[in-house]
């Protein structure tokens, strides 16, 4: 996963620059976009729109991510709504994931990264998740 440019940013100046971090909040929002939402998009980037799609939060805590040397994992499983049964024979395909700090609108992305291929495809009824330890961030 890479992080966007504006927590690329953030971070050098806290380094460099020695300014404090901006406050992410308690909690991050995973959501799935059906594009590459690239390191300048923001959350609502190619964010996917079936229905009753919503952008799902994790805690900033232990009990949310496992951190281990250098990588991150969500602790529990993440569960998507259920696609609802509108959505007929039609069918989304979500190909990134991202992480950021709001429940809606144009959040900033910490992090964004390709689904293993062909990605999460979605249908009626259908309840995307990410099972436990599934969701990796890595620091190289």
């Amino acid at each position: 996963m890479s992080k966007g440019n504006t927590t690329e940013n953030d971070l050098l100046q806290t380094l460099f620059n020695n300014v404090a971090l901006p406050s992410y909040g308690s909690i991050y929002y995973i959501a799935f976009h059906t594009a590459d939402p690239g390191e300048a998009g923001d959350q609502t980037t190619s964010e996917a729109t079936y229905p009753d799609y919503a952008r799902v939060a994790v805690a900033r805590t232990a009990g949310g991510w496992s951190v281990v040397g250098n990588a991150a994992s969500n602790v529990a499983e993440i569960t998507f709504p259920e696609c609802n049964a509108s959505f007929g024979a039609s069918t989304q395909t979500m190909t990134h994931v991202s992480i950021g700090v709001a429940a809606s609108g144009a959040s900033q992305i910490l992090y964004s990264g390709a689904l293993t291929a062909p990605g999460i495809i979605v249908t009626a009824l259908d309840t995307p998740r990410f099972p436990a330890a599934a969701l990796v961030i890595e620091e190289d």
